[in-house]
């Protein structure tokens, strides 16, 4: 199974709306077994009787006394005789009621008629996903926007891993939304992150390797050749910060691949700090910071700046979303820890 922060690419206007949450279950049905079922195993009618539905997921609900059969749970292999009544609660999968309205919490940086630029907190799911199919942040701009409902992934253009805080902008119209994707496409839509790395960057540099899903391990992404199904990848990096064991790294992109700045530093010798994923064994620090990047527990990530062209005049805004307080704690600590052992 793919992580939860396993998302494709910066979006395109090409994908669909999210859909009205429509019921695909009714929730509460009553049936009556018809005489042609007489002699059929309970199990089987239920498939006959809901064809919409697995027979593994029939099962589990008529298990879990969500299906009776004359007021009582029946076993699978029960012989029916016809003329039995079934009642049946139905409930929804979570991916079929995954787009709909939340009244979730969202730290708004800006707003108008045409965007909604948003800081992102570490531990948010930008879109619906196995493993989240509620409590993400479209969930949040649906009931914040009912209008984007209409839009393509209810307007979201780009997309932050779930543990990545800081900034980025949604659009509340298709026009808006078109722009933000051209610019894009176009690479004039400018995102600078902040990143803590292992190691000592010494000098500014760009990492041009394209990023595709790792060859062996379908659940990491990897420097990957074109050839072999890799996508053009650029990021650009500088030292801002030096640490003992550590430096704070800006990183500018000029493309959105899944996880580009984890994959890119990491394949140049500087993992970000606490990547699960990606990152460096806990190994090789101090006892101090050993136990701070535990207790951070993500990657040392964050969207800082964000600056792109307004869809409705034209000119260029710009938005900083400031290092949150946990990453603040751990750039202290990596301030005051001792070399790398």
């Amino acid at each position: 199974m793919l992580p939860v922060d396993f998302e494709d690419d910066d979006y395109s206007p090409s994908g669909p709306p999210a859909p009205a949450p429509v019921p695909y279950l009714v929730p509460e049905v009553s049936v009556t077994v018809p005489l042609g079922l007489a002699g059929t195993r309970f199990d089987r009618a239920l498939a006959d009787l809901f064809p919409d539905h697995s027979r593994s997921r029939l099962a589990a609900m008529a298990k879990a006394g969500g299906i009776l059969l004359d007021g009582k749970v029946a076993e699978a292999k029960t012989r029916l005789l016809g003329g039995e009544t079934i009642a049946a609660t139905l409930t929804p999968r979570a991916e079929e009621s995954a787009f709909v309205a939340e009244d979730l919490p969202i730290d708004i940086l800006h707003e108008d008629e045409q965007v909604i630029v948003i800081n992102k907190p570490a531990g948010l799911v930008v879109h619906p996903a196995a493993g989240n199919w509620s409590g993400t942040l479209l969930n949040a701009l649906l009931f914040h926007a009912p209008q984007v409902a209409v839009l393509a992934r209810a307007g979201i253009v780009h997309r932050l891993d779930k543990d990545t805080s800081g900034v980025m902008v949604s659009a509340k119209t298709e026009a808006a939304q078109l722009a933000l994707v051209r610019q894009l496409q176009a690479r004039t839509m400018k995102r600078i992150y902040h990143a803590l790395v292992r190691g000592h960057v010494t000098a500014a540099g760009v990492v041009d390797a394209p990023i595709g899903r790792h060859p062996r391990d379908r659940v990491r992404m990897a420097v990957v050749e074109v050839e072999r199904g890799g996508k053009p990848a650029r990021t650009h990096f500088r030292p801002i910060r030096k640490f003992p064991a550590h430096t704070l790294v800006e990183c500018s992109l000029e493309s959105g691949r899944t996880h580009q700045i984890r994959v890119h530093l990491q394949s140049i010798g500087f993992p970000l700090e606490g990547d699960l994923v990606y990152g460096p064994k806990p190994g090789g620090l101090d006892v101090d910071m050993r136990n701070a990047v535990v207790a951070f527990g993500r990657q040392a990530l964050h969207a800082h700046q964000l600056t792109f062209l307004h869809p409705a005049s034209g000119q260029p805004v710009h938005f900083e979303a400031e290092i949150p307080a946990d990453m603040a704690r751990l750039l202290e600590v990596a301030a005051q820890a001792g070399e790398a052992c």
